[in-house]
């Protein structure tokens, strides 16, 4: 079944990264939450004439981590955490793309840390248009949600006097603001 979308145009898209965000959220002992980012990705997507055969690959090197803190941003780039030097890179390849209640669902294999887990992004098509440089640009919010103890990444501290508190929370929000130019 095929999607009507105004607008809409088929084509092989590159991620502008200078107009893009790769950003998460976890929950800092059980009060609060931190927000972070990752400044070095690149990626590809792939319009397809029937919308929902559309594809993504994608990647984002481990080690531009920004979470405003440098000292935290080391830290998570060490064993503790990423580990960088042994896995430099966090990959995405699409498996498929359907309607959802609200906008689309976008399925896919996430890698970390040498694990490869199934993910599912909630997808907002912002939309189509031209730029200002004579080219065509594409817009697209997504998010989702993973469990980091899934990939390894298993780190944490019990908060003193908390019983059953951790530093870390195990759930990470991952949120995508991607703007990409239709390539020639």
């Amino acid at each position: 079944m095929s999607v009507e979308i105004p607008g809409y145009v088929a084509g092989t898209w590159a991620i502008d990264p200078v107009h893009s965000e790769v950003s998460f959220v976890v929950r800092h002992m059980m009060v609060s939450k931190v927000r972070g980012r990752f400044d070095k990705f690149e990626g590809t997507f792939v319009t397809a004439d029937d919308p929902l055969s559309s594809t993504v690959t994608a990647s984002v090197d481990l080690s531009s981590i920004n979470t405003g803190q440098e000292q935290r941003d080391a830290h998570i780039r060490s064993a503790d955490f990423f580990e960088v030097e042994k896995y430099p890179e966090m990959t995405f390849v699409s498996t498929g793309l359907k309607q959802g209640e609200e906008g689309f669902i976008l399925e896919g294999d996430l890698t970390l840390k040498g694990v490869t887990k199934a993910v599912v992004f909630n997808l907002e098509l912002n939309g189509f248009g031209p730029d200002a440089y004579g080219g065509t640009r594409a817009g697209f919010s997504a998010s989702t949600q993973i469990n980091r103890l899934d990939y390894g990444v298993s780190f944490n501290g019990p908060i003193p006097g908390v019983p059953g508190g951790v530093a870390v929370s195990e759930n990470v929000t991952i949120t995508l603001e991607i703007e990409g130019i239709l390539q020639a």
